[in-house]
């Protein structure tokens, strides 16, 4: 027979760590693409992720016409996950650069959404979600120069180095606006992600100069919902009323199509709140965030 201090050990219980979930809401009207993502996530009281993120998305190519299209998809996403705001921890944005008003856009249903139950919002740069994209696709792109096309013969770019010990990006070149030909290049091998590489070609010295060009790796709701949980979890959240586009370039003139888009967003603003409001009222009380 086992003695008592065996079989004591044999009875002890098993440990099993608690989990925390994290359900977070990522928007992007940055492009012409209204790019939303939910994503639930499981964690140890570590922060220790437990399985990979559960995941619902809705990328579609919507033009100029993001604004109206932005909160059915927000909605869908919900119902399909059979969840509801109250569930979120968190709403993630794109928060530039990229189009005016899409940027504006994006913030605006952000902060409406967040307001009512008071949830933090996590600003994340379109050209880190690019270096995230870049990355999820390829393992080894762990220094990647992000370019974006910014029209007026520009672009928009950053320099990101993937920290291994954290976990994260670090930011060797914050987002910038340059002519191609005054890109600084990575003194070490990189991928180029973005689409200025398609837009400018030979013109962009960091074409030949990369290891590897991605130019799919563009803002999208996912690889942003995935920047976002970890900015969340370290703590790098704003409160909804210092949510705020980074539009990089200074915004000195409007074209004709700039002003007829904010004419049409002024118009619709109001219909856009009532929206907002009826979504988070969806939420019933009683249930929310763990």
């Amino acid at each position: 027979m086992p003695n008592d201090q065996t079989a004591s050990a044999r009875a002890a219980p098993i440990t099993i760590p608690s989990m925390t979930q994290t359900v977070l809401l990522a928007l992007d009207t940055s492009t012409e693409f209204c790019s939303v993502a939910l994503l639930s996530a499981a964690a140890d009281k570590a922060g220790h992720a437990r399985a990979e993120p559960r995941t619902w998305l809705r990328h579609e190519q919507t033009g100029a016409v993001s604004s109206t299209r932005l909160l059915p998809a927000i909605r869908e996403l919900f119902d399909e996950a059979g969840l509801t705001l109250a569930d979120c921890n968190a709403i993630a944005f794109g928060s530039g650069p990229g189009s005016f008003t899409g940027l504006r856009t994006a913030t605006g249903v952000a902060q409406g959404l967040a307001f009512g139950l008071a949830l933090p919002v996590v600003p994340v740069s379109t050209l880190l979600v690019c270096a995230e994209s870049a990355r999820r696709r390829d393992v080894s792109a762990t220094r990647v120069l992000a370019a974006l096309d910014a029209r007026m013969d520009e672009i928009y770019w950053a320099d990101y180095a993937w920290d291994h010990v954290q976990g994260e990006w670090r930011t060797v070149q914050a987002a910038s606006l340059d002519t191609p030909e005054r890109l600084v290049l990575p003194d070490e091998p990189f991928t180029l992600a973005g689409n200025a590489a398609a837009a400018f070609g030979a013109r962009l010295p960091a074409v030949a100069a990369a290891r590897t060009v991605d130019c799919e790796a563009l803002p999208h709701a996912l690889p942003l919902a995935y920047a976002a949980l970890r900015a969340f979890r370290a703590g790098r959240t704003v409160p909804a009323d210092q949510a705020a586009p980074e539009y990089v370039r200074n915004k000195v003139a409007q074209t004709t199509a700039e002003r007829s888009a904010e004419k049409a967003e002024k118009a619709g603003k109001a219909a856009k709140d009532v929206q907002a409001a009826t979504l988070a009222h969806d939420a019933q009380p009683g249930e929310g965030r763990q």
